[in-house]
């Protein structure tokens, strides 16, 4: 299930573009998971486990892929801890639901993410309250963005 955390957070790992860079390992690049979440959010192919094929910058490392993707690649990979998801942008909300489908994740949120006008679980943490759809969601978390 997707937890999130609306508004400041203490423990959260803010920078993560930062934490990936000191932290990623390159088997992680090898995954099709992983592969699949930067074709389709930054439109780029890994070629190998240092390379990637950027449509807009060309061949880049991966510590050059975009915020969001750096962000979801931390999430599905460190369960022990809790990442800034507002540096990822709400191209990124259904691979958060996706990641939470198999295994508990926190994230911490200081914007309001479209997830989208399907229906979906996510646990506040704030309120400690499931809600299922955009508009439960709305009404949880507009006190706390």
């Amino acid at each position: 299930m997707l937890h999130v955390i609306f508004g400041e957070c203490k423990e959260v790992i803010y920078n993560t573009s930062l934490f990936f860079k000191n932290t990623y390992e390159s088997e992680w690049l090898e995954e099709d998971e992983t592969r699949q979440m930067i074709l389709d959010i930054d439109k780029s192919k890994v070629l190998s486990d240092g390379a990637i094929e950027s449509p807009v910058l060309g061949i880049i490392p991966p510590t050059n892929l975009s915020g969001g993707v750096k962000t979801l690649i931390l999430i599905n990979h460190i369960s022990d801890k809790i990442f800034n998801a507002s540096n990822c942008g709400d191209n990124c909300a259904q691979w958060l639901l996706k990641i939470a489908q198999n295994k508990d994740v926190t994230v911490n949120l200081r914007h309001l993410m479209d997830f989208g006008t399907g229906d979906f679980t996510i646990k506040i943490e704030n309120t400690n309250k499931i809600v299922h759809n955009m508009l439960e969601l709305i009404t949880e978390a507009g006190s706390f963005v």
